[in-house]
């Protein structure tokens, strides 16, 4: 298994057997890698469930899955489980090169453009208003990065509620950007989104009948929108299934939305554990407490002693404000107590965020690259 780390030399490092726990973190540790060759011949079975592991190592590395023959139902497999490409023995010059070009477009750390950030907002139950925290952070992250292009994605299938609470409709949703993965280019992506406070919008399907698949990977979907957006913030709805993992594999971060009441902080403490059981670092895992009173629940010190992390913030109860802001179809107000501690999460998400530039162009460094291997 190779990896070519984030370093202009394309440095190569050959784990020579499926990761580890301990390997994966030791490359998370050392700047994470760009791309990564995963041999699915030589063990079927490994090659598959490492995939998910892998993608915890950067949200921007993309898989090419190694295959010795044309195994359409393997290849949707690796698809799934998050591989951005694949390549079929025995490796031609014009293969390898079609795979890169497709993985230049797709891959913003290496299309020398500037870094996206994904932040995925997750409820830890339903009610905990997740849906209106991601959509006014995303309001105020457009405020805050002055000409940066700005998503709301809203990725829950079921009870998707940004259409909601900003009174949009669409005749396209995600399904429809998802049916369209592998002819997707800017130009189909503007029918497909829809405008609201100066930012772009996905909204969900409104029926549920109109998915035709089971939803398994984000991983498309998420690396077209970085290659078009600066700022991306992603309402995810659920934490549990392929799907919700997916999203949080490739955020930069997740917002975990809970309520100080018992039912919810329990329900936090689940999904924390099912993170970690499944390789997402908690260290991008950031808690906020949204109605927080303390009159009611447990207090600040109680909820950290009891869930082992830190509050980023608390945002107070403020019921008027926001049914005022639903009826409006808009965003909290920032001089409310509700819209002030919102500034306040979205100036320490994206206040500072400074833009980076990709060190090396994608197709040079792996012809190069091709010609050294025998």
């Amino acid at each position: 298994m190779n990896f070519i780390t984030q370093h202009v030399s394309a440095n190569v490092t050959d784990l020579g057997n499926y990761p580890t726990a301990r390997s994966i973190t030791e490359l998370r540790q050392n700047g994470g890698a760009n791309l990564c060759f995963l041999d699915v011949e030589a063990d079927t079975s490994k090659a598959l469930a490492s995939i998910p592991d892998l993608l915890t190592i950067n949200s921007s590395l993309q898989i090419v899955t190694l295959l010795g023959h044309n195994d359409p139902d393997l290849i949707l497999q690796c698809l799934r489980k998050g591989a951005a490409e694949f390549l079929i023995r025995p490796f031609s010059s014009d293969q390898f090169q079609q795979v890169m070009e497709r993985l230049e477009k797709l891959n913003p750390t290496v299309a020398n453009v500037e870094n996206s950030k994904v932040i995925c907002v997750v409820p830890a139950k339903g009610a905990c208003g997740a849906s209106t925290v991601a959509a006014n952070v995303a309001i105020h992250a457009k405020r805050l990065n002055k000409g940066k292009k700005t998503l709301l994605a809203d990725l829950d299938p079921v009870t998707g509620a940004i259409s909601f609470l900003l009174k949009l409709r669409s005749t396209f949703s995600f399904v429809d950007a998802m049916a369209h993965e592998s002819e997707m280019d800017a130009s189909i992506w503007s029918g497909l989104v829809v405008q609201s406070n100066n930012l772009d919008v996905l909204l969900p399907p409104e029926n549920v009948l109109e998915i035709p698949f089971v939803l398994k990977n984000a991983g498309q979907l998420i690396q077209f929108s970085r290659t078009q957006y600066e700022t991306i913030v992603l309402d995810a709805g659920a934490p549990y299934g392929d799907w919700y993992l997916s999203m949080a594999r490739l955020a930069d971060e997740i917002i975990l939305v809970s309520t100080n009441e018992l039912p919810a902080l329990q329900s936090a403490q689940r999904i924390l554990g099912y993170y970690e059981t499944n390789r997402i670092p908690l260290e991008k895992v950031s808690l906020v407490v949204n109605r927080y009173d303390d009159n009611v629940g447990l207090s600040q010190d109680m909820i950290e002693m009891a869930l082992r992390m830190e509050v980023r913030q608390l945002i107070p109860s403020d019921f008027e404000s926001v049914q005022r802001a639903l009826l409006d179809g808009k965003h909290v107000p920032s001089t409310t107590p509700f819209g002030k501690s919102l500034l306040a999460l979205a100036e320490s998400i994206f206040g500072k965020q400074e833009s980076k530039l990709a060190k090396s162009s994608l197709s040079g460094m792996f012809s190069n690259l091709f010609k050294r291997k025998s």
